[in-house]
């Protein structure tokens, strides 16, 4: 049994953990809930070695015991399946798998994944970069690296995002079976249903301090009351966004990036538009989205953006059009930096920087968008749900599209219809939105326009109010509608 007595953790003026305790027992899956900045991840990580608690005890088998690096973590079979994938893009994914391990051969560690991810029915091409899986894939990458040293303690942080249902399926499985053999597994998630249908036990964590716990069978609404300072009223889409300029323009578009590319698309989107991208991980939204923005080339075919020609986004074009990427840190953001230097990269006015340049800028922002962090806070030390709010503020005044992959990948419900109300009124009426989301219902809610990706082709295009949850479904699936 390991236990966490008083737990705290400061970074600076922020107080991330404020003496929380918990125990987690062997053979049980134990959940954590809370809104995102309560300090989940937090203290995940202060259980992972990544960072030094400021003060508190952590007793494994009714010893004390210290963990001051990740090496300490792993010798005792502390393993982390982290939000935000940690692990090299330029190698491959062999060579991914392969790290950390001791004495593994190449052609012994490719048997060892093919068998792995056999057995949990992920499909991971052992010779691919790692820069062209899916951020889905690459955390099935790394718990099936978790599973090879044999971990004791299993800690998974929103482990569902990005997968799809059937591999949501043989995941949930496998944690059934290791609670069985005696594993201690924690479960980071926002989303309750997966904590009601896994968990024996749940800690509810707020503004970094211990909200409540609860033992099985859950009482969801105290636990919402829990988590929540009030409690969220649901999504609001907005009926009134449109206009008659043709935005993106997609004639014959071909490309081979990625694992199904894009086969022949023909569209056009239309200012104002909430087009929502709906299909297994993979299929080709993503490529579809880095294309649109100007980060890949298509092979074939002519891509017009605000009714003009073009290949990559000219410099009028970068200042009309955002995009999110799913990967926050890695392609979003610059690791090391902080908020302030975030803003001033965004900004153009800046000639000559002082101590001060950004600061009343980032201020304002860090007010506006409720960014719990100070201006020299560096990015790395937020939270998802901050992550997101930070990109949302470096977004273009006179952006004209937005572009979004996962938007609310790993966030509470209550960051989740921050980010879309966000999004429908603070945006212009005639400003297009387009986001990929493995969540249909946030489709059918959000969107005006559903497409449905199928091995890089689309299958479906329909305004949400004339289509169905079943017939989207169906079409994920590859069939196409009658």
């Amino acid at each position: 049994m390991i236990e966490l007595r008083k737990i705290s953790k400061h970074f600076g003026r922020v107080r991330a953990l404020d003496k929380v305790s918990l125990k987690i027992r062997s053979g049980s899956i134990h959940g954590i809930i809370g809104e995102n900045g309560a300090g989940k991840s937090t203290l995940m990580k202060i259980l992972t070695g990544f960072y030094t608690r400021s003060g508190g005890e952590i007793i494994l088998n009714g010893k004390n015991i210290e963990l001051r690096t990740p090496r300490d973590a792993r010798k005792l079979g502390f393993g982390m399946l982290y939000q935000e994938p940690l692990d090299f893009l330029q190698l491959s994914v062999l060579d991914n798998f392969m790290v950390g391990s001791d004495g593994f051969h190449p052609e012994e560690a490719r048997h060892t994944l093919r068998e792995l991810s056999r057995a949990f029915g992920f499909s991971l091409p052992p010779d691919s970069k790692l820069e062209e899986l899916t951020v889905g894939e690459r955390q099935q990458l790394e718990l099936l690296r978790l599973i090879r040293d044999k971990a004791n303690l299993l800690i998974l942080d929103e482990p569902t995002s990005g997968i799809s249902q059937k591999q949501q399926d043989v995941l949930f499985q496998a944690l059934h079976t290791l609670r069985e053999d005696g594993l201690a597994i924690l479960l980071v998630s926002h989303k309750l249903d997966e904590i009601e249908q896994l968990c024996d036990e749940v800690t509810v964590l707020r503004h970094g301090r211990l909200a409540g716990q609860q033992q099985r069978p859950f009482n969801r609404e105290k636990l919402l009351h829990a988590m929540f300072d009030t409690l969220p009223e649901g999504f609001v889409s907005s009926t009134d966004r449109g206009g008659s300029r043709t935005v993106l323009d997609f004639t014959d578009v071909t490309s081979t990036t990625g694992r199904s590319g894009l086969q022949n698309i023909t569209l056009s989107i239309q200012a104002g538009e909430v087009v929502g991208l709906a299909g297994v991980d993979g299929s080709g939204q993503s490529v579809f989205l880095k294309t649109a923005f100007g980060l890949l080339s298509p092979e074939t075919g002519i891509i017009n953006r605000f009714e003009e020609k073009a290949t990559l986004p000219n410099r009028k074009n970068y200042s009309l059009t955002a995009f999110l990427p799913a990967d926050r840190l890695t392609e979003g953001l610059f690791p090391g930096m902080t908020i302030r230097e975030h803003h001033i990269l965004a900004g153009s006015r800046y000639r000559i920087i002082t101590g001060r340049s950004g600061l009343a800028e980032t201020e304002k922002a860090i007010e506006t968008y409720n960014i719990k962090g100070q201006p020299d806070t560096v990015v790395e030390n937020l939270s998802g749900g901050n992550l997101q709010r930070l990109l949302l503020s470096l977004i273009p005044g006179n952006v004209r599209l937005v572009l979004m992959e996962n938007p609310t990948r790993g966030l509470d419900v209550q960051s989740s219809e921050w980010t879309w109300r966000f999004l429908h009124s603070h945006l212009r009426p005639d400003t297009t939105i387009i986001f990929a989301s493995p969540e249909l219902e946030e489709i059918m809610e959000q969107a005006t326009r559903v497409l449905v990706f199928y091995n890089g082709s689309i299958i479906l295009d329909s305004p949400v109010d004339q289509t169905s949850y079943n017939e989207i479904s169906r079409a994920i699936t590859g069939q196409k509608p009658s």
